[in-house]
């Protein structure tokens, strides 16, 4: 089958990460697979898959340069917008809809037509809203927020979820997504789950490359953006409280960054905690740490667990909502914890002062591409 994948661009991200890991899983199943950017910087990321066919499409630039493109943005931002915060994608979505409909013609004309289409993300298919057909199937990566007035959200979710096929990669996720639907009464299509793949053999070989700053002695791990949802001021109480001779180190950089320096220090431990910034290539920092801790408030499903369970590293991580949840089934139940530091630091301790549990090959086998691609090629409304 001729499958396509968009995504709102490709920065280094999670799900983006997962955009491009689900276009390589087309093509290592045989499939012709092609991958739409929505805009042309940055490009952080690229297909591991030189069979994945890539394309970049600047939906900004195109609205800008359609005759209508300019009035429309333009009321959009200086009155529509500020009359109705966060509403901007309502206002230019129809047209960017239409745009790019356009613009799957030309690709189809060139490499023939789509069997399958794929928006990765609320964040890429909401300002395309007033695009629809049934080959499109639509993946929601988080749970959905109730940030605005309700009459609001059930007009927004009106346009963007209402009589679609709509994925969602956890059954946490699909569990908001239900509860806001009965909310807003919305009624989609279908509903079902389909998780996220994780390219096992692609991160392993990414891991073994060499990075000077790494440190020599025992660290425990995470990897994320420093922003709230991420839950760095409870891993580094938690870390505080462990009575253990490891290490933290945070992979990532974000708008807290100089916050959780403060508080590193305000807990005594900033000399025990290595912030090692932004990394392109995360994984050899996964595969050397003992341990990889996580205490997001919420994840979709929190692709950083199955990527550090591909570098061979053991997982723990607090309770939250969303997709966690589904990570650590069976074996894998025991390394969730509630969400308080105190549990986090017990588990902590327990883990490190024992022998490291063993990463065992079926952790990850509902995330390969044999399981995962099936089902994305099944009638959008069939049953998973």
């Amino acid at each position: 089958m001729r499958t396509l994948v968009v995504i709102h661009s490709l920065k280094m991200g999670g799900m983006e990460r997962v955009a491009v890991n689900l276009a390589d899983a087309f093509a290592e199943q045989g499939h012709d697979s092609h991958l739409l950017s929505c805009r042309n910087r940055p490009n952080d990321l690229k297909p591991a898959d030189k069979r994945v066919t890539l394309h970049h499409w600047d939906q900004l630039r195109h609205l800008m340069a359609s005759v209508i493109g300019i009035p429309v943005f333009l009321l959009s931002r200086l009155l529509l917008g500020v009359i109705l915060p966060r509403s901007h994608f309502m206002w230019v979505g129809w047209l960017q809809g239409w745009l790019l409909k356009r613009h799957i013609r030309k690709l189809e004309k060139q490499h023939g037509r789509f069997d399958r289409i794929i928006f990765r993300g609320l964040g890429t298919f909401k300002y395309f809203w007033s695009f629809r057909d049934d080959r499109c199937v639509y993946v929601l990566e988080n749970v959905i927020h109730h940030d605005r007035p309700l009459w609001q959200k059930r007009w927004e979710w009106k346009l963007v979820f209402d009589d679609r096929h709509l994925v969602c990669v956890s059954s946490g996720v699909m569990e908001s997504a239900e509860e806001a639907f009965a909310l807003g009464r919305i009624i989609p299509k279908s509903l079902r789950v389909i998780t996220n793949p994780c390219p096992v053999e692609s991160i392993q070989a990414l891991a073994q490359e060499n990075d000077l700053d790494i440190p020599d002695s025992p660290y425990i791990v995470n990897v994320a953006r420093l922003v709230p949802q991420k839950g760095h001021a409870l891993l580094m109480e938690a870390f505080a409280r462990a009575d253990i001779p490891h290490q933290l180190v945070i992979v990532g950089e974000g708008p807290l960054r100089e916050e959780l320096e403060q508080k590193a220090r305000a807990l005594g431990i900033a000399e025990r905690v290595l912030f090692a910034g932004k990394r392109r290539n995360p994984y050899p920092w996964m595969r050397r740490a003992d341990l990889f801790v996580l205490a997001s408030e919420y994840e979709g499903l929190g692709i950083v667990l199955t990527e550090a369970l591909a570098c061979g590293t053991p997982i723990v991580a607090t309770d939250s909502r969303g997709g966690v949840r589904d990570v650590f089934r069976n074996d894998l139940e025991a390394y969730l914890v509630p969400r308080t530091p105190e549990a986090l630091a017990d588990k902590l301790e327990a883990i490190l002062d024992h022998s490291l549990p063993t990463v065992k090959a079926d952790w990850l086998s509902p995330y390969q591409s044999d399981a995962i691609v099936p089902l994305f090629l099944r009638p959008p409304g069939s049953s998973s």
